[in-house]
């Protein structure tokens, strides 16, 4: 069964779930660009602009514990909803900074406002994907399919964000730039309010607080893995990688560095975009429609060991060049598209176990559960991009995010197809 053989509420559930989606992470993307190379051409050392993510992270571990509670007491019209007006307070909060403030007083005020999205962020992805757990046709392959779809176009359209945030920095600057994302956001607000599709599920008056820790051990497990993967991918994606690129592009002319914010956001943009695209083709490359469930979770342990290699050969070559080197940045360049390729089936792979070893009546806590653990290792992604490549450069950034794919693979190889029984009883 495919989406449009859906019964008309479903369907029309699953369309706002993921226009919502789509909206929010294309004005995600944009923001991180935006505030990243705009604070870097004011002198923020790699290490404050890790900070002014920070809160963003930690808000988002706090969330994605509390939405899976909201939405199981409340439904989840209101956490998708939530998210999406949050969003637009945010936006529209930052265009307030003034130049003229401190540099401790600008660095907090923009770490509060970045927290409010990253609430924002969380209480719409933690909505968007427990709904596909509900909404998905009941036949093999049909979960991971559509899990695999809406998380892959979500990356594409995340990615045209980062483009679209550099552009518009180097084009309208960082205020009205704001203000154009803010506006476009509340259009796509406005109208899920007023069309209100029914199909989303409602909340339930018994839902219990401590029901979102999970008593699985299989996604306790997934969990700590799906910590590490992220922690792998942000400790060079946040910071290190961007400003290495600025310093290897820009001249330090106006002109240079309108130029290095076009060549940094296409990259980024060409990464997401790159992992989403994969992402969605995943149960294809898998053959997933016609794999056991225990197939699937071996696969997952292979890939992750697999992915372990890409940031292993950069760190050597980084460590060789001692330095900023045409050959280094090339490589750079297609070894981290390769990198968001596997990357992209091994998080596939995670997102759509954590949806088949939860069960419907628990899945906006088991997902909000994992999802805190997402959230967690991008935080320590975060803290770490910008503290390695202060301390070490390219070398000992990518080698910490080595490391942190071993220990993912670590935690995906106890994954057991037996308590995935266990949890479904």
């Amino acid at each position: 069964m495919t989406p449009g053989e859906q019964r008309p509420s479903g369907l029309a559930a699953y369309g706002a779930v993921t226009a919502a989606y789509w909206a929010f992470m294309f004005s995600d993307g944009a923001l991180r660009m935006l505030v990243l190379l705009h604070f870097h051409t004011l002198g923020f050392s790699p290490v404050q602009l890790a900070y002014l993510f920070v809160i963003y992270e930690i808000a988002g571990m706090a969330t994605n514990l509390a939405a899976g509670w909201i939405a199981a007491r409340f439904g989840l019209a209101s956490t998708l909803y939530a998210g999406l007006g949050l969003q637009v307070v945010a936006l529209v909060a930052l265009s307030g900074l003034n130049p003229d403030w401190a540099l401790g007083v600008s660095v907090a005020y923009v770490m509060v406002v970045q927290g409010a999205s990253g609430v924002a962020k969380d209480l719409a992805k933690m909505s968007s994907k427990s709904a596909v757990k509900l909404l998905a046709p009941k036949k093999d392959g049909a979960l991971f399919e559509w899990v695999a779809v809406l998380t892959g176009s979500k990356n594409a359209v995340k990615g045209l964000g980062f483009l679209l945030g550099a552009a518009l920095l180097g084009s309208l600057g960082f205020v009205w730039s704001l203000y154009a994302m803010a506006i476009g956001l509340a259009i796509i607000l406005l109208s899920l309010l007023l069309a209100r599709p029914s199909g989303l599920p409602k909340g339930r008056k018994g839902a219990k607080f401590s029901e979102i820790f999970s008593k699985s051990a299989n996604i306790n497990r997934l969990s700590l893995a799906r910590l590490f993967l992220f922690g792998a991918r942000d400790v060079w994606f946040v910071v290190g990688i961007p400003i290495y690129f600025y310093a290897v592009l820009s001249d330090g002319s106006e002109d240079g560095n309108r130029t290095a914010f076009y060549l940094i956001g296409t990259f980024m943009a060409l990464w997401i975009v790159l992992y989403g695209g994969v992402q969605a083709a995943a149960p294809k490359l898998l053959y997933a429609s016609t794999r056991p469930e225990a197939e699937l979770i071996a696969a997952a342990r292979r890939w992750a060991w697999g992915l372990s290699l890409v940031p292993a050969i950069l760190t050597a070559a980084a460590l060789f060049a001692s330095g900023p080197q045409p050959w280094l940045t090339v490589m750079l360049i297609v070894g981290l598209l390769v990198f968001g390729a596997v990357f992209a089936v091994n998080s596939s792979l995670h997102s759509y176990l954590v949806l088949a070893f939860t069960r419907a009546e628990r899945v906006t806590m088991d997902v909000g559960f994992y999802y805190m653990a997402n959230a967690g290792g991008r935080l320590l992604g975060t803290v770490l991009s910008g503290l390695t490549y202060q301390a070490g450069g390219l070398g000992l950034m990518l080698g910490t995010a080595t490391v942190m794919i071993v220990l993912s693979a670590l935690a995906a190889s106890r994954l057991c197809p037996d308590v995935t029984e266990k949890a479904r009883a």
